[in-house]
C-alpha cells in the first residue's frame, strides 16, 4: 500500500504511480475542497482522492464533501479520522524551543501561495498592508525562497518592524506560532495550527478549505486587498477566542488510520 499525505505535486506522484501500478492508495487529509480549480493544489486533491482505496478524512465537512462527488459509490473505505496534525501538535507541544522575545508582540505572518506570490499586484497590497500594520507592531516573515525572490527582483520593500526570516523548521515554527499575537497567513495548515495553539488567524486567500474555523469566528478570509486586511487586523481582538471545539478529531487520528489499514489488509487476507 502507498501511504500519500495532502496535496502536494508529490501526493499526486505517488498516487498515479501506485494506481498505475495496481497498488492501493491510503489518502490522508482526503475530502478537502477549496472549489478553486486554479488552485494547483485542489487538482492534487481531487485527483488523488479518485485512485484511493483508502479515503481518511480530517473533518466531517470533507466526508460530506466525498459523498456529495459520490465517492460512496466507488467501492472505497471513507472515514473521519480526524487531522494528524492535531497529533503532532498533542504529541509535540512540549518540546518546542523557546525564543529569546517570547514576550515581545508580533504578527506571524506566512505568504507562499503562487497565486500570491507570482501577482506583483496582490503581492505589492499584502506588503503595503504589513507595513502600514507594522507600525504599531512588529512582524516575523519566515519567507519561502520563491516569495524572497519576487519581492527582490520586484523591488518591493518591507517596513523596518518587518522581520523576514529563513525558512524554519516544524519546531522553531511553532515556537513562532506559540509566541505570536495571532497569524496571518494564505498556508491551509497554518490556518489549523493557529487553531490548535489558541491563535486566531487573519487568512490572506480568497477561500479556504477549513471552513470550520471560518464558520466559527477563530479565523477570517480577507483576500489580498490591502484596506480589507488592514480592517481585519483592526477587530482581531474581537474574535473568537474559544479554541476548545474538537473540530479535528481527539488526537489520536494516528491510531484510528493504522487500525483502519490493518483492518483493509486483514479483510483481504493480506496479511
Amino acid at each position: 500500500l502507498i501511504l500519500v499525505y495532502g496535496d502536494t505535486n508529490s501526493t499526486l506522484a505517488g498516487a498515479i504511480a501506485g494506481s498505475k501500478l495496481l497498488i492501493p492508495i491510503a489518502h490522508i487529509e482526503a475530502g478537502l475542497r477549496s472549489f478553486n480549480m486554479a488552485m494547483p493544489e485542489e487538482i492534487n486533491r481531487i485527483l488523488t482522492d479518485r485512485v484511493s482505496s483508502l479515503l481518511f478524512c480530517p473533518t466531517e465537512t470533507a466526508v460530506k464533501n466525498l459523498g456529495a462527488e459520490g465517492f460512496d459509490n466507488l467501492g472505497c473505505i471513507i472515514l473521519n479520522t480526524g487531522d494528524v496534525m492535531f497529533d503532532m501538535i498533542k504529541l509535540t507541544s512540549n518540546l518546542l524551543p523557546a525564543l529569546n522575545d517570547s514576550k515581545s508582540n508580533y504578527i506571524l505572518a506566512t505568504i507562499h501561495r503562487a497565486e500570491n506570490t507570482n501577482d506583483l499586484s496582490k503581492l505589492r497590497d499584502l506588503f503595503n498592508a504589513i507595513n502600514y500594520i507594522s507600525e504599531t507592531i512588529k512582524f516575523k516573515i519566515p519567507l519561502h525562497p520563491r516569495t524572497l525572490k519576487f519581492i527582490t527582483d520586484n523591488q518591493i520593500e518591507t517596513g523596518d518592524n518587518v522581520e523576514l526570516l529563513e525558512p524554519v523548521g516544524y519546531f522553531e515554527m511553532m515556537a513562532l506560532l506559540k509566541g505570536c499575537d495571532y497569524v496571518m497567513s494564505d498556508s491551509g495548515g497554518l490556518q489549523k495550527e493557529a487553531y490548535f495553539m489558541g491563535k486566531n488567524c487573519i487568512v490572506l486567500r480568497e477561500e479556504t478549505e477549513w471552513v470550520e474555523l471560518v464558520k466559527n469566528g477563530n479565523n477570517v478570509i480577507v483576500g489580498t486587498i490591502a484596506v480589507d486586511i488592514i480592517n481585519a487586523s483592526k477587530v482581531v481582538g474581537s474574535m473568537n477566542k474559544d479554541f476548545s471545539k474538537q473540530f479535528y478529531g481527539d488526537g489520536h487520528s494516528i491510531k484510528k488510520i493504522t487500525a483502519a489499514i490493518t483492518e483493509y489488509f486483514l479483510s483481504r487476507n493480506l496479511i
